[in-house]
């Protein structure tokens, strides 16, 4: 992970970006987390889900949320848009997932993790982003974060710099010759893409893996001034935080 000196960007990148995908995966997935939009009057299903995380969109048509997420099937996002959309308001369902976001990081991320230092390194790398072309990242950056629940505003900033480097991934991914439904073969396999609302995506040719490699090196550029923003020492600290904070995810 580097020496205790110092972490070149692209190592932190490396280090950081599989904890954070997959501890905002979990949070996602868990019942936990549906039963929350249950009680909020959402049905069962993915209406919670879509509502809450594109409501950050505002009011759009179902079809502009899947082409901004990109990755999940059209079936999956139109549905549960469309189901969501009569449970409340989209700001009031991104609020609603907000609180399921800290929520969650309040059961889950270990007592002994120094979210302070933590919340001051993410915020230094949510500010220095560029939104321009990742509107679903800039939509939850906009969202507030209270400052009296440290541990849940971790887990919300988790959640933010996962839409950064999601939305950095679609932006590479077609810059790279794939569409979204590839990427999630070529990456995910057919069983999992299907899992994510791909009707029958079929096997990824050969051709295409060398393609979603070199969108992975362009999301990791895509995402280098965030962590230039950190001195090398701090890259360290902070790829150390972000270890200490997902551990349980292995668990």
């Amino acid at each position: 992970m580097g020496d205790l000196l110092g972490m070149e960007i692209f190592d932190c990148i490396a280090a950081v970006a599989g904890p954070v995908h997959n501890f905002g995966d979990e949070f996602m997935s868990d019942e936990a987390t549906a039963t929350i939009g249950l009680r909020a009057g959402f049905a069962p299903g993915r209406g919670f889900y879509c509502r809450g995380r594109f409501g950050v969109l505002g009011e759009a048509p179902a079809a502009v949320v899947q082409a901004v997420q990109g990755f999940l099937g059209p079936d999956l996002v139109m549905t549960g848009w469309r189901v969501g959309r009569p449970v409340m308001p989209a700001d009031g369902a991104v609020a609603c997932y907000a609180e399921a976001v800290r929520a969650w990081g309040r059961a889950h991320i270990p007592a002994d993790a120094d979210v302070e230092h933590f919340n001051r390194l993410a915020q230094r790398l949510i500010d220095a982003a560029d939104a321009d072309a990742l509107p679903l990242f800039a939509g939850w950056r906009a969202q507030p974060v209270p400052g009296d629940d440290p541990v849940g505003a971790a887990m919300q900033r988790v959640h933010v710099l996962r839409e950064h480097r999601g939305a950095c991934h679609l932006a590479a991914v077609r810059l790279s010759g794939l569409s979204a439904r590839e990427a999630m073969v070529v990456n995910l396999g057919v069983e999992q893409a299907t899992h994510y609302g791909w009707r029958e995506p079929g096997p990824a040719a050969a051709a295409l893996v060398p393609r979603w490699q070199r969108a992975e090196r362009l999301t990791d550029e895509l995402q280098a001034p965030l962590y230039a923003k950190l001195t090398d020492r701090q890259r360290v600290e902070f790829a150390q935080l972000v270890d200490a904070l997902t551990r349980t995810q292995t668990s």
